[in-house]
């Protein structure tokens, strides 16, 4: 990897990392980490023993930032750094209200090693940035526009998780599908003198890691429909190591919203992906477990009309999706939409919210129903009060006992389990020895 630039000028000191957000967030303190060790920091047990805090902050919504604020407020006495999503104006309200605070830009640490805190699952970013100006969205605003990391750091760095026997590998970017990096190709000195470009887009790169050799899974987040293509979606089934599990944020089910969000796509166009998706995964793995599919929605964008609303439920019954991450609409300033009237009460934010999460309850039990009886691999995160709990191909939570001699099942073993009972939010089951 480059070497990178930046370094802390404080005396040597136990940090703890406080971080905020999502997976590109949590893989980023990994590197953070890193980078606070080579600066021959150590880590404290916990954020009462340390000398320095550092805040891995996300914008998403002002809740998160609020959250930031209260952790300065809290560790006064203490050395902080911020890193992270943070829009200028509120590293310029944190600076103005805390003066010794530093800030560190996110592409100051994309350029370091991780340090793991797994030993059998590992975050990869492929890239950083955004250029598609969601208008409720700050990530163009905080992390800048897209940047696409070498084909060739990426590969050495899974290669060297294979080498290490790390099961599960994700790889990260705000769009994944518009991943594009031009490799230079080697001279022919006698045909050519200036060497020749290739661009590599997502779908070479998958399959570049699909043909490493190795026991491995891996995902990828998050996409974006409007660049999810039909070749994309033959690669992402045929590549037998990629887990079947997408997850595709909708945001709306209705198309006026769709065009306030700037997300250039409709409805019709979401739904006709998500079809393509579960036939090709049927036609090129006909085998057990089908595809799972997990999206984004937002409840009371401004100007979201019941009706419109309304669309967005009739969508998610349509699809029948195994998880949704959902949100009430929060302004954030620099975006299009917080020019945009705040119209809808907190209270009915809410109220549309529980509707969705009905219905994705519904959904969600109808599909995990179809585990019940069959015995999948299950990889194990934790054990808790004589139970394991782990994590399936398709990313359903699987709970079930604990028969290991000492009760503690190793956290890199990918362990069959019988599921016997399914809920919504996950399954149950017993292992089982495969003779």
């Amino acid at each position: 990897m480059k070497k990178c630039r930046c370094f802390v000028s404080i005396r040597d000191m136990k940090y703890h990392i406080i971080t905020y957000g999502c997976q590109m967030n949590t893989s980023d303190t990994e590197r953070l980490a890193t980078k606070l060790k080579q600066a021959g920091h150590q880590p404290a047990k916990n954020s009462i023993a340390a000398e320095l805090i550092l805040i891995n902050a996300c914008s998403v919504r002002q809740s998160a930032i609020n959250r930031v604020f209260s952790q300065i407020e809290n560790r006064k006495n203490k050395k902080i750094i911020i890193a992270g999503c943070v829009l200028e104006n509120d590293k310029k309200k944190i600076s103005d209200k805390y003066k010794d605070i530093l800030f560190w830009n996110p592409n100051e640490y994309f350029c370091l090693p991780p340090t793991h805190n797994s030993l059998f699952r590992a975050y990869v970013p492929i890239m950083t940035g955004c250029n598609n100006f969601c208008s409720y969205c700050v990530v163009p605003y905080t992390r800048g526009r897209e940047q696409s990391r070498p084909v060739n750091e990426i590969i050495t760095e899974i290669k060297s998780l294979i080498k290490k026997d790390y099961k599960e590998i994700t790889l990260l970017g705000q769009n994944v599908n518009s991943y594009s990096y031009n490799k230079r190709l080697p001279l022919e000195r006698s045909k050519q003198k200036q060497a020749k470009l290739k661009t590599i887009n997502f779908i070479d790169l998958l399959k570049q890691i699909n043909s490493l050799p190795g026991n491995f899974r891996l995902i990828f987040l998050t996409s974006h429909p409007k660049d999810m293509s039909s070749g994309l979606i033959e690669a992402i089934a045929k590549c037998k190591k990629v887990s079947p599990y997408i997850h595709l944020p909708i945001q709306s089910g209705d198309n006026i919203i769709l065009r306030k969000m700037n997300r250039r796509y409709t409805a019709i166009h979401y739904k006709n992906l998500i079809k393509k998706l579960r036939a090709a995964f049927k036609k090129y793995r006909p085998a057990f477990p089908p595809l799972a599919i997990s999206t984004d929605v937002i409840v009371g964008f401004p100007g979201e009309t019941k009706k419109q609303f309304l669309n967005t439920a009739k969508l998610m019954r349509e699809i029948k999706f195994d998880m949704a991450y959902l949100a009430r609409y929060s302004p954030r300033a620099r975006t299009a939409a917080a020019c945009l009237k705040d119209d809808i009460s907190p209270a009915e934010k809410k109220r549309r919210e529980n509707i969705l999460n009905d219905i994705l309850a519904k959904t969600a039990l109808i599909n995990n129903k179809k585990y019940i009886g069959k015995i999948i691999p299950v990889f194990i995160e934790k054990n808790k009060n004589g139970f394991a709990f782990g994590k399936t191909t398709t990313n359903k939570t699987v709970k079930f006992t604990d028969t290991s001699k000492h009760k503690n099942i190793c956290f890199d073993k990918m362990v069959p389990v019988k599921i016997t009972a399914a809920g919504p939010w996950g399954l149950k089951g017993k292992p089982v020895k495969i003779k």
